[in-house]
């Protein structure tokens, strides 16, 4: 019998989540995805010091001040790993914006374009790359320009069913709802004993749903399912869009041979929905009402953030 990784690519386009570039080599995905905290323990292992060494040289070629320079080193690795990256892959690789820049319309759209245009400086086309947005209203509100500019993007931390109507409202190409961080707060905010298990798990449910709503109104935002804790939650939600899965849990599956239902179904959605309307003060009600999403949101973005300065903390200590 395939394994059931073998058995999942036939119905969902698997995704890696990981910055590290051996471990993409050997898994071969599709596309990849990183992030500040995935760049900063990649950056820890000594294949990746020439990278270092190289945004650091070109930085400082840039000129400017040291708060320019700093920025510039950042970006530069983001996009020499996500080039490295998209030599080993056919798909697409997602660089992430700053997280501090999460409630700056403006500022996410200024680091949006110039990841993009050293992107296309090192010869890498627009349809290759998402940027990666957090799911506020201000990202939200730039993911809908860069769409329209042909920046295609990746809104990530999301965790309410209020940020997935406000992403496709806004068009954007892909969502990356995270399964474990709700599944984490759920149980630490629940009765000892809950039962989690299975189709009961509250990120496997809040993935569904958005899966189901937006195959049942048509919107073409692509769903990635995000933030696995088990390989449970991945098989539950086989048939999703995409799913972005670490190396430990590629590998698990890939030693896993059993049979693998799909559960969702993008031509008979299962939806008790109606279209809803999307605005400002709407989004920010439902977000005040939904206490996991705004904590989870709001954790992530502070331990990004967090990751992002021990970056740069990293890349200013070199010689």
């Amino acid at each position: 019998m395939e394994s059931q990784l073998d058995q999942l690519k036939k119905i969902t386009t698997i995704v890696a989540d990981t910055g590290d570039i051996e471990a993409i080599r050997q898994l071969k995905p599709v596309d990849a995805t990183t992030n500040p905290s995935l760049l900063l323990k990649a950056s820890q292992n000594p294949d990746y010091q020439p990278y270092l060494e190289a945004a650091k040289q070109w930085a400082v070629q840039q000129g400017g001040s040291s708060d320019e320079m700093l920025a510039n080193m950042t970006d530069k690795l983001a996009v020499h790993a996500g080039c490295e990256i998209l030599s080993l892959i056919p798909g697409r690789i997602s660089t992430e914006v700053d997280a501090r820049l999460s409630f700056d319309t403006a500022a996410t759209l200024e680091k949006a374009r110039k990841l993009i245009s050293l992107y296309n400086d090192a010869g890498i086309a627009n349809d290759r790359v998402l940027i990666k947005i957090a799911s506020t209203w201000e990202g939200i509100a730039a993911a809908r320009i860069l769409e329209k500019e042909g920046i295609n993007c990746n809104l990530t931390l999301l965790f309410g069913f209020s940020q997935a109507i406000a992403c496709a409202d806004a068009g954007v190409f892909l969502i990356s709802p995270f399964v474990g961080r709700i599944l984490d707060w759920h149980k630490a905010n629940s009765p000892e004993g809950t039962d989690f298990s299975g189709a009961r798990d509250p990120g496997v449910i809040s993935v569904s749903r958005i899966f189901n709503y937006y195959k049942q109104h048509n919107y073409n935002t692509v769903v990635m399912g995000a933030s696995f804790r088990n390989s449970e939650e991945i098989r539950q939600l086989a048939g999703c869009d995409r799913l972005t899965i670490s190396p430990a849990l590629i590998n698990e599956l890939a030693n896993t041979n059993l049979p693998l239902d799909q559960k969702l179904f993008g031509n008979n959605p299962i939806c008790n929905d109606s279209k809803l309307e999307n605005s400002e003060s709407g989004f920010r009600w439902a977000m005040n009402e939904d206490a996991m999403a705004t904590e989870k949101l709001a954790e992530g973005i502070r331990n990004f953030a967090a990751d992002q300065l021990k970056l740069e903390q990293l890349l200013t200590a070199m010689n």
